[in-house]
């Protein structure tokens, strides 16, 4: 009977949530793009004839997909700037910042996830395509890219845009090292005000609304492929 959500509307809770939830959409974005540029090689890889591809392409799926993202978020934040600095030669770890650290991370680590999406993708368009295409003297990298991926990545795509929605949640693990996501901003908004029941509610609510619009789209966009297909 105590809530107060006028705390909420005050120029440094707007300000603070606002950044944080734009460092939370930007990764989203930007993992979601590296994680298909990298998931994309990795698909075709897995399906390719060569075991030496296809068995690498497999163990990095296989490796990931097994590791809790937080032990992933922890490893590269510590790790990484070891490593920039061992191959630079820098006197001290290099800092790559938040945003590039987390998009590098979460596009590795949701890369994994891609792969496998579009690698079921691939699979779903038929064979005869690729006898067809071969057959009109068109390389395999040609048959990829103009006949047979566009065709998956309209079948795939609902699926993409359902593991973006969880990409989208799972940006809150930041807070395991120490990042400013959007949940992250409401958690110190809170402790600062001593209004936790308000912001964790405007934070849930608002992550609801998101994820609810965007699961809306999915389920219209799995319509229309159906009566395409």
């Amino acid at each position: 009977m105590n809530f107060d959500y006028s705390v909420l509307f005050t120029a440094e809770s707007l300000t603070a949530l606002s950044k944080g939830l734009w460092f939370t959409i930007q990764i989203t974005v930007l993992a979601l793009l590296g994680g298909m540029l990298i998931g994309t090689p990795l698909a075709m890889m897995r399906l390719s004839s060569n075991k030496l591809l296809s068995g690498f392409a497999k163990l990095y799926v296989d490796f990931f997909r097994g590791l809790p993202l937080v032990q992933v978020l922890l490893v590269f934040y510590f790790l990484l700037p070891k490593v920039l600095q061992w191959v630079t030669g820098a006197a001290y770890p290099v800092s790559l910042g938040a945003l590039v650290a987390g998009v590098i991370t979460y596009a590795i680590f949701e890369a994994a996830y891609y792969s496998e999406i579009m690698r079921a993708g691939i699979q779903s368009i038929s064979k005869g395509q690729t006898a067809a295409s071969q057959a009109l003297g068109m390389s395999y990298g040609q048959t990829m890219m103009q006949v047979i991926l566009p065709q998956a990545l309209r079948n795939m795509l609902p699926v993409l845009l359902t593991q973006t929605i969880i990409l989208f949640q799972d940006i809150t693990l930041v807070y395991a090292i120490g990042w400013k996501d959007f949940l992250g901003a409401g958690t110190t908004l809170a402790a600062t005000n001593n209004r936790p029941t308000e912001f964790y509610i405007f934070v849930g609510v608002v992550y609801f609304i998101i994820c609810y619009l965007l699961s809306r789209y999915v389920k219209r966009l799995q319509k229309k492929v159906a009566i395409i297909r």
